[in-house]
């Protein structure tokens, strides 16, 4: 357990004299490992509720605002639980690492695209479009974290395509 916590926060092989005196800072103040678990699996089911309760409205007749709002602010939610985990700083250090920042970036500007798309363009049509392309490059960055999963996917792509 002591080695997944190390991993999970970034401090696998890193020794207290090269971190220095912010970094001893910042350990000090830091929540337990079980806070941690506890506020991240708190802050992912409240961003996995809120998305579906903007699906569920917009199914019952709800507006497109609603919706992109709801969708837009469960997919934050989701992604800032995980600095419960690792913390701000690595988490934004995660996102855009060489093997995420394309994912990262596409979900952003279709996050944005979305919330534009509804409150400003009003195009119900734009607005699910972006949502589509936002739920893909979250699953695509989630996908990231397991270990040889998006070579799977490709590869099980590839394998029906031709």
């Amino acid at each position: 357990m002591d080695k997944l916590k190390s991993v999970l926060t970034g401090r696998d092989n890193q020794v207290d004299e090269e971190r220095g005196f912010v970094g001893q800072a910042l350990d000090a103040s830091t929540l337990s490992w079980g806070t941690r678990v506890k506020g991240f699996c708190a802050c992912f089911i409240i961003g996995a509720v809120i998305t579906l309760l903007g699906a569920i409205l917009l199914a019952l007749g709800g507006s497109i605002k609603t919706f992109g709002v709801l969708y837009s602010l469960g997919n934050i939610t989701a992604i800032f639980s995980t600095c419960f985990l690792v913390g701000p700083m690595a988490q934004l250090e995660k996102m855009f690492a060489k093997t995420r920042i394309i994912a990262s970036i596409v979900m952003i500007i279709s996050l944005v695209l979305t919330l534009c798309s509804a409150f400003w363009w009003n195009k119900k049509i734009l607005a699910l479009l972006f949502t589509v392309i936002q739920f893909l490059a979250m699953t695509w960055y989630s996908i990231s974290y397991i270990p040889y999963a998006r070579d799977a996917i490709v590869s099980c792509c590839n394998k029906m395509i031709g």
